[in-house]
């Protein structure tokens, strides 16, 4: 059942986090410099969210006990929860993008990463609370956290797409700190 979770998490948090498009071309020196503020502090953040994905995923394919489950999976949403929040306040920091309508656009972004941020340390306190000595209930208490992947990532899928239909797509992908290399799908 880890798999599947592991899975989740790696096809679903880093992947979200690479935003479409080939980057930038000589476009508007105003959002580069916008997206370069928010980069830059973007991008320690992306490879702490994608070392937590690549634990849960070790412990997932390991065959590991359910303590290191427990706690690897837990540090990990724990990471996630501090990185997304620090993502969100990295935008509002950096000002109002210069695209149109750019209060909306950054308000909403933030707004997305926040709620990301809070479900991750939902999920964290829910794998805290599970009990790993019941390997049964602790199967479904998996089961269950990996269904609420998808609620807690939403808000971060939403901030990025707020972010793109903002036009800051192209020059946030010129910007090193908000490259991500995909993993590789969990088997």
């Amino acid at each position: 059942m880890n798999k599947k979770l592991a899975a989740a998490l790696s096809g679903g948090a880093v992947l979200m986090l690479v935003l479409s498009g080939c980057g930038g071309d000589d476009g508007d020196k105003k959002a580069d410099a916008w997206a370069k503020k928010v980069c830059d502090q973007w991008g320690p953040e992306l490879k702490k969210i994608e070392a937590a994905n690549a634990d849960i995923k070790r412990v997932a394919t390991e065959s590991s006990k359910p303590e290191d489950v427990q706690t690897t999976d837990s540090a990990a949403f724990g990471t996630m929860s501090e990185s997304y929040k620090t993502m969100g306040t990295a935008l509002q920091d950096a000002g109002v993008p210069p695209v149109k309508d750019g209060q909306t656009t950054q308000e909403a972004a933030a707004k997305g990463f926040a709620s990301t941020s809070q479900g991750y340390a939902d999920l964290k306190t829910k794998m805290d609370a599970l009990d790993p000595k019941d390997q049964t209930k602790f199967a479904e208490g998996l089961k269950e956290l990996a269904g609420g992947l998808e609620e807690a990532t939403k808000g971060g899928k939403d901030a990025l797409a707020q972010l793109n239909a903002g036009g800051l797509d192209k020059a946030m992908n010129g910007q090193k700190g908000c490259q991500v290399t995909a993993p590789s799908p969990a088997q």
